[in-house]
């Protein structure tokens, strides 16, 4: 048997050591290039039709043709996740595809754009490392929202998942700066709460779950999960703007992202939240996806080995 993992590469399943774009590929030298994940829960991927749709509505927008039906994607899916849960046994893997507008055959920038570029695509995988948010699960994370601002929908759409994300890089460095153990949290240009750069933001306060408007964010799965959750048991779910003022007189903040589903944040800008501790409304929604995937998501975590 093969023991190393493997990767789809421009229609090829290939060794992940062989796994490599070239330098003049439109997603190096222009960052044309969208990107999505899922991960497993028990070796079993969580919502792949979901992720592999909106895949392919960012590829859409972005003018990237994948050249396969969505039917086509899920199948290297199955196949990429079966073969390397054997490489890594017992362990929950993530899947990252990855598409760019293709390869330029002479770099020259813009210029050396032609019609008739395939797009470059990729599937890959690599084992979760879950001890990374042991803390985040027991004592929360704290959020500092940078100078640097988001993305104006006007400008680039929030609805799809890309890979320009230099803005993102330079706000979390001017995060660290005021707190190393950060979270960067972006404000649009009007001071809203937006996204982080992995993960959404809701508050909750007073019985009623708020997010950001989805015109201003990228709406996550795991965020469409908690919205579910509130529906199936009565919860407000409500979308509005919302201010760092909102997010520091919530009861509750938790941050949505497909790895960890949900974490706790604790903290913005040093000013505690509630009580600067875990709520236990948090709790209970670990608990509802938990009962979802058949799997103790935070056990799993804190149990998990460096």
């Amino acid at each position: 048997m093969n023991t190393e993992p493997i990767a789809y590469l421009k229609g090829e399943f290939i060794p992940n050591s062989q796994c490599k774009l070239e330098i003049y590929d439109t997603g190096i030298v222009m960052g044309a290039s969208i990107t999505d994940l899922v991960r497993t829960f028990g070796g079993k991927p969580f919502r792949t039709v979901e992720h592999v749709a909106r895949f392919f509505e960012s590829a859409r927008y972005a003018y990237i043709d994948l050249g396969m039906t969505e039917a086509e994607m899920k199948d290297i899916v199955d196949k990429l996740i079966n073969h390397n849960l054997r490489v890594w046994p017992g362990r929950e893997i993530a899947l990252v595809f990855y598409a760019t507008a293709g390869e330029l055959t002479l770099y020259a920038g813009a210029a050396a754009m032609s019609s008739n570029m395939k797009a470059t695509v990729c599937l890959h995988t690599f084992p979760l490392p879950l001890h990374l948010w042991k803390g985040s699960m027991m004592d929360g994370v704290s959020l500092v929202t940078p100078a640097q601002r988001h993305l104006p929908p006007d400008v680039l759409s929030s609805k799809i998942k890309h890979r320009n994300r230099l803005h993102m890089w330079i706000g979390d460095k001017q995060a660290k700066l005021q707190d190393p153990q950060s979270i960067g949290l972006y404000l649009d240009l009007h001071g809203n709460i937006t996204e982080t750069g992995g993960s959404n933001c809701v508050i909750y306060k007073n019985g009623v779950v708020i997010s950001p408007l989805r015109t201003n964010i990228l709406w996550g799965v795991s965020l469409e999960v908690v919205r579910e959750l509130c529906e199936r048991d009565g919860i407000p779910f409500v979308e509005r703007d919302i201010q760092i003022h909102d997010v520091a007189n919530a009861d509750e903040v938790w941050l949505c992202s497909t790895p960890y589903f949900l974490t706790p944040a604790v903290k913005i800008n040093g000013i505690s939240i509630g009580d600067g501790k875990v709520g236990p409304v948090w709790k209970k929604f670990m608990d509802a996806f938990s009962a979802l995937v058949g799997l103790d998501i935070i056990g799993q975590i804190l149990q998990a080995e460096d």
